[in-house]
């Protein structure tokens, strides 16, 4: 689920901004830019982590140190080298900002990071809170729209499975009177016999393949189910997810069994709303 937020923190000794961004995604795809060392690095990421279960999340972390605190070592070699290939590489066509050199390996020295570190991440922390508050802000208000959304569609499911309901029942009538015709028209050009109990037999096999009685309960009890998660509190994005398969599962034997344009109309419908409902769902916590 998209989303924004930022937060912010500061002492005597720095100040710190923490940006996190959120794309739709399936899965949780995390990228973190800081300076922070492996091990504070490592709890920035669990902390997002506990927050945030799907999507594709950018956090951005940018410290000042106060001018005290700025002593740190620079190795001057290592940057121009790292400068002078990236230019060689950008060819001209872009400019190579000192960013994309700070990260680099053996640029600040491992003591100076160290300690910058443990400065600023008492206040990563903090912002990346903050952060995380706005950002749930933000998605549960696109949550709230998406919701309405999605119940409109099961709505519109329901109303189409009680219209394949109603149709149903003529099924069977309707292969009843086509069988009669086709037999009378044999019997007047061919002089065929047909027995009741063979019209009978036929009939029967046709109504128990064409039987959609199950998978329209089904269906249905699916509907309700999805419903009851969608009202609940916390987020449950995978366990929606799973009943929309089986939703569209009993869907398409339902318009597989079907010997009847109009139920097949409104099959394509409910396949149509289903697909919304899949797409939406997908991006859920």
């Amino acid at each position: 689920m998209t989303g924004h937020g930022q937060g912010a923190a500061a002492n005597d000794l720095a100040q710190v901004t923490v940006e996190i961004r959120t794309v739709n995604n399936r899965f949780l795809k995390l990228n973190v830019y800081s300076e922070l060392n492996a091990q504070f690095q490592s709890e920035l990421e669990s902390q997002i982590k506990a927050s945030i279960n799907r999507g594709s999340v950018s956090v951005r972390v940018n410290a000042l140190l106060q001018k005290r605190q700025q002593e740190y070592a620079l190795n001057k070699d290592a940057i121009n080298a790292y400068w002078l290939q990236l230019s060689e590489i950008a060819g001209g066509s872009q400019s190579v900002g000192i960013e994309s050199v700070m990260g680099l390996p053996g640029v600040v020295d491992d003591a100076a990071r160290e300690d910058r570190s443990e400065i600023i991440w008492p206040l990563v922390k903090i912002a990346a809170a903050e952060a995380l508050k706005h950002l749930g802000e933000m998605r549960s208000q696109e949550g709230d729209a998406m919701l309405t959304d999605v119940l409109a569609n099961c709505q519109t499911i329901e109303a189409q499975l009680t219209s394949i309901q109603s149709i149903a029942p003529r099924m069977v009538d309707a292969y009843v009177k086509k069988m009669t015709d086709r037999i009378n028209s044999m019997l007047e050009k061919f002089e065929v016999t047909f027995g009741a109990s063979d019209i009978i037999k036929e009939v029967g096999v046709f109504a128990e393949r064409c039987d959609i009685s199950e998978e329209v309960v089904r269906l249905g009890n699916h509907i309700d189910q999805f419903n009851k998660i969608a009202d609940l509190p916390q987020s449950n994005g995978k366990k929606l997810e799973f009943i929309v398969q089986e939703m569209l599962r009993e869907t398409n034997t339902i318009g597989s069994k079907s010997n009847d344009s109009d139920i097949a109309n409104h099959v394509v419908e409910i396949k149509t709303a289903i697909e919304r409902i899949r797409e939406m769902v997908q991006n859920v916590e």
